[in-house]
């Protein structure tokens, strides 16, 4: 189990109703009051997520990188599809570490960024998605992990622990059993390659759920990863009860969810509301219970 998960700050986002006019219309103001919300929130990394950004993404990436690290030093996650954005962002970018968000396992997409990592000394989140989509299962992920590790390591010099693996989080009102897949690679990343961290896009998992639970699916989700050994996560920088997760200060929660987890016994009737609120999600997760919107009231 981390002690500690690493949190990358997701809010900078182009799909935001405020952040995203922001970057359009290129106002500083509301982009760095956020850069330093999420410094004080305790982010390791401020996500700057443009989109494809097809024909602004190089000008507004060299705009960007700047203006934030005007109010903070945190290292950046530059978070496009757009190679040629990833390259500016890359270039502009002259605090700490920048990170490429992300590389798939897919030969064009691995050819055209890897250089770009081992040029500028960058980490980067390898997200395990392959020529054929979505990895079935835990050994299709496994063989994804493999080839992305050997490349980046071997034909590139990359170091190991730049290398973050995201094994996909999909969201359980869908796709449980990909929940489990990932969870079962995640705990055998280190014996397929050493050295390598991991991450993930925690609030996928809640994907379809009322909007006002979402939060708490979230919540069990990352005890459910920090428990099986997750070291960087993608999180919401406005919720406090996902970093005290994040930070290890919620270890009532976390005995709980290994519980559900082992198949031990808990008496529902000794929790408190957040505490039950946990199980009944971490239920939910693992599969013991069937999901459905009032998961909570089962």
């Amino acid at each position: 189990m981390a002690d500690k998960i690493q949190m990358i700050g997701e809010n900078l986002n182009i799909m935001s109703i405020k952040y995203g006019k922001a970057l359009k219309t290129r106002e500083a103001g509301p982009l760095q009051e956020l850069a330093k919300q999420e410094e004080a929130a305790g982010m390791t990394w401020v996500d700057l997520n443009i989109g494809p950004s097809g024909k602004t993404g190089e000008e507004l990436m060299t705009w960007l990188v700047p203006v934030v690290h005007q109010v903070t030093d945190l290292p950046l996650a530059l978070d496009t599809s757009n190679v040629k954005a990833i390259a500016a962002g890359l270039k502009a970018h002259k605090k700490g570490r920048p990170l490429i968000n992300s590389i798939m396992v897919r030969p064009e997409r691995m050819d055209a960024l890897l250089p770009l990592a081992a040029e500028y000394k960058a980490d980067f989140v390898g997200l395990l998605w392959g020529p054929e989509g979505m990895p079935r299962d835990a050994d299709e992920r496994a063989m994804l992990a493999a080839e992305l590790y050997a490349k980046a390591t071997g034909e590139f010099g990359i170091d190991p622990e730049r290398i973050l693996i995201d094994p996909i989080q999909t969201p359980v009102s869908v796709q449980q059993a990909q929940i489990m897949s990932a969870l079962e690679f995640l705990k055998m990343l280190q014996d397929l390659a050493p050295g390598c961290r991991s991450t993930i896009g925690l609030s996928n998992v809640s994907n379809g759920c009322p909007e006002h639970l979402r939060p708490i699916m979230n919540h069990a989700m990352m005890l459910i990863w920090k428990r099986a050994g997750m070291a960087t996560a993608i999180v919401d920088v406005f919720d406090p009860k996902m970093h005290e997760i994040c930070r290890g200060d919620r270890k009532d929660l976390e005995d709980l969810v290994a519980k559900v987890e082992d198949g031990e016994a808990i008496d529902d009737k000794a929790l408190t509301e957040e505490q039950l609120q946990v199980v009944k999600s971490a239920r939910v997760i693992f599969g013991k219970t069937l999901y459905s919107d009032s998961w909570l009231e089962m």
